[in-house]
Parts: structure tokens; C-alpha cells; sequence
């Protein structure tokens, strides 16, 4: 006689625990572009569409190249007035650090001067273009940012006296066309951003006494 019991029940458990992991897992989560929030709505994952790093901390690689590039190239010129009105520091920060450090290698120890001199003469210039300009929006980092990429042909110079001194009759003619190189860049930055160009030749002597400080600071 045929015996029918009950089916196993571990045979049935089994079962339900592969089917619960195979509709769990079987599905990857990478498949699914969107997520749910706080309030339940579905939202489309921005992490692809946000800015770079860099952006976010204010430092915005294309405007450094462009306004070292108007620094060295003294025939070219900037229209774009976001890349003017920006208020990045990180290119003159690191230039006056360069300065030091170079003038270091040389054998002076002219940290404190460099920025006593940098932060003088950008609230001095803001002060003074304040007054003469015909523009309102002007703030101290606008003017400090322009100043400070302007100082890189000074950088150039100390990189020189690293090598061979320019105390002589040769270093004072560098020393020079340094400081009138370091000027009519900043004049023109400053003229073009804050609408004065009938005004850069008077800007340009105004910056020939800034950096003609640094360049005190580099020659002796």
C-alpha cells in the first residue's frame, strides 16, 4: 500500500529563500537612475552635472591662464569682464610666495615685506580708484587679484638674481623694464575693468611706485 505524507520541509524552505534572494538581489541596483527624497518624489541624480572641485572653491583655472597670459603678453588684451570682476586669489597668493621663496634662494629673508607692501598698496589703490573711477562695483579682492597677477614678471626678476647679481648697471636696466613690464599690464587690467581708459597712463605711474617697492626688495 502506497504511503503519501507530507511534502519536505526543508526542500520548501529552500525554495522560498532562493526565490526571496533571487527577486531581491537579481536586479541590480546600478540600473536605476533616479532616487527617492525626503518627501518620497523621485529625483534625477546630479552628481555627473556638478561643477569641478576647483570651481567650487572659487578657483577657476581658465581665468588664472588667461590673466597670466595678459601679464606676459603685454599686446593682448582681456573683454571678458567675469574673467576682470573675478576675485581669485590663488594665482597672486601663490606668486608672492614664489617671490619669497626665490628671493630666499638669493639670500633675504623679505616674507613680512612682501606682503606688508601687497596689502598696503591694494587698499591704498582701492581707496584711489574708488575715487576715480566711474564704476561703483569695486571691491579690495577685485583690485588685489589684478595687482597680484601682475607681479609676475617681478617673480622672473629674483628667479634671475638667483643665478647672477643684478646690483650693477645690467641688473638695474632689468630692474627697470621689470617694474615698467609689472605696470603698464596692471594699468591696463585696471583700466579696462573699471571703464578708465582715459585714465591708465596715470593708473600706470601709481603701480610703477607699487611695485617699484618690490623691486627695492628684490635689487638690495
Amino acid at each position: 500500500m502506497a504511503r503519501y505524507g507530507l511534502p519536505n520541509e526543508s526542500s520548501s524552505d529552500e525554495d522560498i529563500n532562493d526565490y526571496s534572494y533571487e527577486t531581491t538581489f537579481s536586479k541590480p541596483l546600478a540600473q536605476s537612475t533616479a532616487y527617492k527624497d525626503l518627501t518620497g518624489t523621485e529625483t534625477d541624480n546630479d552628481i555627473d552635472k556638478e561643477p569641478p572641485l576647483l570651481e567650487e572653491l572659487g578657483i577657476k583655472p581658465h581665468h588664472i591662464y588667461q590673466k597670466t597670459l595678459v601679464v606676459l603678453n603685454l599686446l593682448s588684451d582681456i573683454t571678458d569682464q567675469d574673467i576682470l570682476e573675478d576675485t581669485d586669489m590663488a594665482g597672486p597668493l601663490v606668486f608672492c610666495l614664489t617671490l619669497g621663496i626665490f628671493l630666499l634662494l638669493a639670500g633675504k629673508v623679505t616674507f613680512s615685506a612682501i606682503y606688508g607692501i601687497g596689502i598696503m598698496g591694494c587698499i591704498f589703490f582701492n581707496c584711489l580708484l574708488s575715487l576715480m573711477a566711474n564704476r561703483i562695483q569695486m571691491t579690495v579682492m577685485m583690485v588685489a587679484s589684478m595687482l597680484g597677477y601682475c607681479l609676475l614678471p617681478m617673480v622672473l626678476l629674483s628667479f634671475i638674481n638667483i643665478f647672477i647679481t643684478i646690483e650693477g648697471t645690467f641688473g638695474i636696466i632689468l630692474t627697470i623694464f621689470a617694474v615698467l613690464w609689472c605696470s603698464i599690464s596692471a594699468s591696463k587690467l585696471l583700466a579696462t575693468a573699471f571703464d578708465m581708459d582715459n585714465q591708465q597712463w596715470p593708473i600706470a605711474y601709481l603701480c610703477a611706485m607699487l611695485y617699484g617697492g618690490f623691486a627695492l626688495i628684490t635689487l638690495y
